[in-house]
């Protein structure tokens, strides 16, 4: 039963991945591949704890906070960008 579960969430997650790549290609402005790239780490972020589940090891969670801590920050120096055209003062 919970093999089934984690197999429909992996398809279900992997089919949100395609979305926000497809958005981040062919976003219309700079602030829909902003919010495309966030969506897509925190995609990545699940389908690591999913995958984490499936193998019962806890290598995969690792990876994850690491995705989570860089997709954070390259989101905010990206919208600090957007906002005032540098990302350092």
């Amino acid at each position: 039963m919970l093999t089934a579960a984690l197999y429909i969430a992996f398809i279900s997650i992997a089919a949100a991945i395609a979305i926000c790549m497809t958005r981040l290609v062919r976003g219309p402005h700079a602030p829909d591949r902003v919010l495309a790239f966030d969506m897509l780490y925190t995609n990545t972020i699940a389908l690591m704890v999913i995958l984490d589940i499936y193998y019962s090891t806890s290598v995969f969670f690792e990876a994850a906070l690491l995705i989570a801590l860089t997709g954070f920050v390259a989101t905010a120096a990206f919208a600090r960008y957007l906002a005032r055209g540098k990302v350092m003062d």
